[in-house]
């Protein structure tokens, strides 16, 4: 792939470009597609704004158990009482009662693949610092922050409809992907297509993520529907060694959402090859250095850079380099100073940091004379051109 590179007059600013056009018109109120591989967003609709998740947000509490299971604080068969108040949970249960004992990983199960209400509020309980629900909450949100996760509040375990209790969905897809890469051994329970738990709940054993069973390399994560927030699923496939995360929410209907889930697999799969945009080390751009004991220092990305580019895209890519600069020496080598930036046909920007090359000290005394001796001749003919 040939990069083209629009170098800007180092000055200090904040670049706004508008998006291209989405390639694909989902029916999705609010959807964000990535390619885990290359870090490409596919497609951005509301990505940001903060929605009503539904059960998508058991996601977080299933985070949270996790860390905690991997730090010893739970174990997979620990046995956990049910409170009157995770049982008095609708909708989606595991129709748990107050007599119940039950093992954290029967729990897990009933949560990834039957959407269990009252299993999460019994780990909510377990691992909440007060003992409730709502502190699991407090700290479910204090967590997601940490996480990045800036558009996401909690005010319980579940996804029950409650006022403030909102993600967005790329927060949704952050924490998928986090699921998918911190907790390997896990994952494979999102792909589970049924289970029975003692037998109590014969009409809700089976998984209701639409995409497991159609053979397109989905194996996750979490569905979710209220009358508020529509049906929604936040999901994942491998075809190969690509690897897509998805979120869509607000869709009216089941249907609906399974044909728009499987549209966006088929659609991120065959219409995106990948491309190499730039090796790390390769000097991509110099910025000028104040008080150095060069002039300029080289900005190269730390790690290869790879893409996505629609199939039948040209083979050049448009690219800016964009740094705040003059840069005050001394520079560190591998210190972050810039961004390539680059959006390809159809798609929202990247944005990929760049640094320095290698070292620059602070220059001497006759380097510090050289640079402020040019700056006020610079100085001196742009007076002289504005008089004329």
């Amino acid at each position: 792939m040939t990069l083209l590179i629009r170098f800007l007059t180092p000055v200090f600013l904040i670049l706004a470009l508008a998006l291209p056009a989405q390639a694909f018109d989902t029916r999705a109120k609010a959807a964000f597609v990535f390619d885990m591989k290359t870090g490409t967003v596919l497609l951005s609709k509301n990505a940001d704004q903060p929605l009503p998740p539904a059960s998508m947000s058991k996601l977080m509490t299933l985070y949270v158990t996790f860390e905690a299971i991997r730090d010893g604080r739970l174990s997979l068969d620990e046995r956990l009482p049910v409170s009157e108040h995770a049982m008095s949970y609708g909708g989606s249960t595991m129709f748990l009662d107050t007599t119940d004992r039950v093992r954290v990983e029967d729990l897990l199960r009933g949560i990834i693949v039957l959407s269990g209400n009252d299993a999460c509020a019994v780990l909510a309980e377990a691992l909440s610092p007060d003992g409730t629900e709502a502190g699991f909450a407090r700290y479910m949100t204090q967590r997601a922050q940490k996480m990045g996760m800036t558009h996401s509040t909690f005010t319980n375990s579940n996804g029950w409809p409650a006022a403030g209790h909102r993600m967005s969905m790329r927060d949704l897809a952050l924490l998928s992907r986090r699921i998918i890469e911190d907790f390997p051994g896990f994952y494979p329970m999102f792909a589970e297509t049924e289970y029975e738990f003692d037998g109590r709940a014969p009409q809700n054993t089976r998984n209701r993520n639409p995409l497991l069973r159609l053979n397109i390399g989905a194996d996750g994560l979490k569905t979710g529907h209220t009358s508020e927030a529509g049906f929604g699923l936040a999901g994942s496939a491998k075809q190969g060694d690509r690897r897509i995360v998805f979120v869509i929410s607000g869709l009216d209907t089941r249907q609906a959402r399974a044909e728009e889930a499987e549209a966006i697999v088929n659609w991120a799969f065959r219409q995106f090859v990948e491309k190499s945009v730039v090796n790390a080390g390769t000097e991509v751009a110099r910025a000028d250095v104040w008080m150095g004991d060069r002039p300029t220092v080289g900005l190269t990305p730390a790690e290869d850079v790879k893409t996505l580019i629609p199939v039948l895209a040209g083979d050049t890519l448009n690219a800016e380099v964009v740094y705040n600069g003059p840069i005050r020496a001394p520079i560190s080598q591998g210190e972050e100073l810039g961004e390539l930036v680059f959006a390809p046909e159809g798609l929202p920007e990247t944005r990929v940091p760049l640094v320095a090359a290698r070292d620059v000290p602070r220059g001497g005394f006759v380097a510090r004379l050289r640079t402020v001796s040019g700056l006020l001749i610079s100085r001196l003919r742009q007076e002289s051109e504005d008089a004329l």
